[in-house]
């Protein structure tokens, strides 16, 4: 593992558990070059998904770029980063296990979508207003009261 410190490419385990939610282990690492330490996560993948855009674009899964979105959402919310970690490894371990490697947009903002229903309702509503874009105010007031009757019942 290369030092993100020095670039040094050798380096020792110095302790190794696994997350929470036990889909990934968090390694301590130390630079035998410069002493420092650093963490790595190791995370299991049983294949590579591509994400379908729009327009027949492709691009790779990116995990961290999923984890940004939902915490954009989540900002300022009740809700933590273990959290947060836990929705994002559900719906990666759903992808990986749909028996396709090439995954449509939508599929994967409607299982975001599904998440923060049970989550958090305020931050349903913020990611559906980019997800579904909202384009004037009477959209997002529609599709709120649409959130809150469901919570009545």
């Amino acid at each position: 593992m290369r030092c993100p410190f020095c670039a040094h490419e050798a380096s020792q385990v110095k302790d190794s558990r696994p997350t929470d939610d036990g889909a990934a282990i968090r390694r301590r690492r130390q630079c035998e070059a410069c002493g420092a330490r650093f963490t790595t996560f190791e995370r299991i993948q049983l294949r590579e998904l591509t994400v379908l855009k729009s327009e027949d674009k492709r691009e790779p899964f990116d995990r961290d770029k999923l984890i940004r979105s939902v915490s954009v959402a989540c900002r300022k919310r009740p809700i933590d980063a273990t959290q947060i970690e836990k929705l994002v490894s559900g719906i990666q371990r759903q992808l990986e296990t749909l028996g396709d490697s090439d995954i449509p947009s939508q599929r994967i903002g409607e299982l975001v979508m599904e998440g923060l229903k049970g989550l958090d309702s305020v931050a349903y509503i913020r990611f559906a207003s980019v997800y579904r874009d909202f384009r004037e105010a009477r959209d997002f007031e529609s599709f709120a009261s649409s959130v809150s009757e469901v919570a009545k019942q």
